[in-house]
C-alpha cells in the first residue's frame, strides 16, 4: 500500500522502487478490540523510531506507517503518537507516518500465512516468534475469553 506504482507484487515491493510498504490489513470488531488497542499492539511490535528500517530489513518498503480508513482513525493515530511523544515512550523520536489508506495489494499465495508456513526459518524464529510471544503474554487473558 501507499506507493507510486500502478500495481504491486511482493517481488516488486521487495525491490524497493515502487514506493509501496509491506503492510498487514487488519479487519477488526470494535466491540472486541478498539482501534487504540490495535495501535498499542502496533507500537509494541516494531520500532517506530527508525526511518525506512525494521530490524535488519532496510528500504522505503519497511517504513513505519499507519494507513487510516477514516478521519476518526486518523485523529486517534495522531493523538496516540502525540501522547507517546510527550511521554517519551521511546528514546528516539517517533517517525511513524499517518496516511490515508489506498489500494491494498494482497501478496501472492506463496507469501500468505508466511509465519505459519515458515516458522522454522531463521527470520521467523528470531524476529517474529519473540514478538508473538510478547503479544500472547500481554493479551493472554483477553485471548482466553
Amino acid at each position: 500500500m501507499g506507493g507510486r506504482a500502478d500495481q504491486a507484487t511482493y517481488k516488486q515491493v521487495c525491490e524497493g522502487d515502487t514506493g509501496h510498504v509491506e503492510v498487514v490489513r487488519v479487519t477488526f470488531d470494535p466491540d472486541e478490540i478498539s482501534y487504540r488497542e490495535l495501535l498499542d499492539v502496533f507500537f509494541g511490535m516494531h520500532d517506530p523510531t527508525t526511518l525506512n528500517r525494521q530490524g535488519s530489513d532496510t528500504g522505503e518498503q519497511y517504513r513505519s506507517v499507519i494507513f487510516y480508513a477514516d478521519e476518526e482513525q486518523q485523529r486517534i493515530a495522531e493523538d496516540v503518537i502525540a501522547e507517546m511523544t510527550a511521554a517519551k515512550a521511546f528514546p528516539e523520536p517517533i517517525v511513524t507516518a499517518v496516511e490515508p489508506a489506498e489500494e491494498f495489494y494482497k501478496a501472492e499465495g506463496y507469501h500468505q500465512n508466511y509465519y505459519n508456513e515458515n516458522s522454522r526459518q531463521p527470520y521467523c524464529m528470531f524476529a517474529i516468534s519473540p514478538k508473538l510471544a510478547k503479544l500472547e503474554k500481554k493479551y493472554a487473558e483477553k485471548m482466553k475469553a
